[in-house]
């Protein structure tokens, strides 16, 4: 199975927004910057969701795109599905004529594979993506000036306790 950038950048473009969206509409060009994808497909990716219901475009001045629903009431396989991504490990994309007209000996397995795939998919909520974001950035972020001073310039020897 093979995600197309289509699906890859919609998944991506609605977790910058549920990220930047926070205090009101984002503007495509803002999440066209972030995440070096054209302004024109991010209009048109979000066209889908927005029929889907996951997206909501507010016009006029501060307008933009923002969540319909909350992050955790949004997959990421409904995502991928509302941009017509399909989630599909099979060579005859289901329709059993993969090996000259008929069922191939492998089919099941990748039937099953796909059922695993679209489940994992389906248990991933926007907000999950957006607390492992969260803890990531929170991983590397530089050490602040007032907590570099609270450390001073103590070292830590062998006996010494990290927090």
């Amino acid at each position: 199975m093979r995600l197309t950038t289509r699906g890859r950048y919609a998944v991506t473009a609605m977790l910058d927004l549920a990220l930047s969206g926070r205090n009101g509409p984002v503007i495509v060009a803002h999440i066209s910057a972030r995440q070096k994808i054209l302004p024109q497909y991010l209009e048109q990716l979000f066209a889908r969701p927005r029929n889907h219901r996951l997206v909501e475009s507010v016009r006029g001045p501060g307008g933009g795109f923002c969540l319909s629903r909350l992050p955790d009431d949004i997959s990421v396989a409904e995502i991928i599905r509302a941009v017509d991504e399909p989630i599909d490990a099979t060579q005859c994309r289901g329709k059993l004529n993969c090996h000259d007209g008929k069922r191939c000996m492998t089919h099941e397995l990748w039937d099953d594979l796909n059922e695993v795939i679209s489940g994992y998919l389906a248990s991933v909520s926007l907000a999950q993506l957006i607390a492992r974001q969260a803890s990531r950035n929170a991983e590397v972020q530089p050490l602040k000036l007032a907590q570099r001073q609270s450390y001073g310039s103590t070292a830590f020897t062998k006996d010494s306790k990290r927090s």
